[in-house]
């Protein structure tokens, strides 16, 4: 069953639907469905994302800012405009190096 607070048809500026915040990192999911969704992160630099997994594959864009992406024990670094794909259930983790905006798109098989 699709969740969203958003009406098909409309459109919006992409990267405005997330906001940064100083005490803790932000999350907003654009829509959810049985097998996937869309949410929005934003981390202050210097926020983290603790080591876990995703039961789905994902792509990780980075909207905005530059993160350390580190999956499989190898640091990835990301710059706004890039965007890498991970499997089902991989251990990773996330450093914001400046205030960042990522779009995660989930997809499970």
């Amino acid at each position: 069953m699709l969740q969203t607070d958003y009406k098909f048809g409309e459109t919006h500026e992409l990267a405005s639907q997330i906001q940064t915040a100083e005490d803790r990192a932000q999350f907003r999911q654009i829509f959810s469905t049985d097998n996937g969704g869309v949410v929005l992160v934003g981390l202050k630099a210097g926020q983290k994302l603790d080591t876990h997994t995703a039961p789905a594959e994902v792509m990780v864009n980075l909207l905005e800012g530059e993160i350390e992406f580190t999956m499989l024990d190898k640091v990835n670094t990301l710059h706004g405009g890039e965007f890498l794909l991970m499997g089902s259930d991989v251990p990773h983790s996330v450093v914001a190096k400046a205030d960042s905006k990522i779009m995660l798109v989930k997809v499970k098989a």
